[in-house]
């Protein structure tokens, strides 16, 4: 018997980077061969050989956009048909009118269990050091919705890690990049799915 369903077109994902993209990496293979779920863009804030050279061999678009002006960023995500946006490690304040034209449809992942150690200037190994400097006993990811305001929207899902009393801000680092490669495209999955 055959199936005449009309077909889903896949869910396009944009990949916001501005580091070196391990989580945009581990993202794309995830979705690799996902029927639902297509990367189709990965954005990086800075140029990044690597990163191209991934995309490259991925058949993955890649652009560079290092001013955060909502039409540029609004126009490429039109034109590679992009549905939902997914700051990976993305350093730059997303403008409102952008955050407008995908209304819920952009999450971010932040390196800490918000609402604590979040804000303007709180990323990457500046949140692992505060969180060691406050001898805090855990830490963890939160992904969450974005707003116009830095790490405030709703918390989505979040992960926790022990912080033990040998931890340097590096070791918490390599912990939290654990909880982000086991859970983020799995949570973007569900959410989307």
């Amino acid at each position: 018997m055959f199936n005449f369903a009309p077909r889903m077109k896949p869910q396009r994902i944009a990949l916001f980077i501005s580091g070196n993209g391990s989580n945009a990496r581990n993202i794309s293979d995830f979705f690799q061969n996902h029927t639902k779920i297509r990367v189709g863009l990965i954005l990086s804030s800075a140029q990044n050989p690597l990163m191209n050279e991934f995309c490259v061999a991925q058949n993955i678009p890649f652009e560079v956009l290092n001013h955060m002006e909502s039409d540029a960023y609004l126009n490429v995500c039109q034109k590679h048909e992009i549905n939902w946006v997914i700051l990976a490690g993305f350093l730059k304040k997303i403008p409102e009118a952008f955050i407008d034209a995908f209304p819920n449809r952009i999450i971010n992942v932040h390196p800490a269990l918000l609402p604590r150690f979040g804000g303007k200037g709180m990323y990457g190994m500046k949140v692992h050091e505060a969180v060691v400097e406050a001898k805090e006993f855990e830490s963890g990811i939160t992904i969450h919705w974005v707003n116009e305001h830095y790490d405030e929207g709703g918390i989505i899902f979040q992960a926790t890690c022990e912080v033990v009393s040998g931890d340097t801000p590096d070791t918490l680092a390599n912990k939290i990049h654990a909880l982000e490669h086991a859970h983020f495209a799995p949570t973007i999955a569900k959410l989307l799915g």
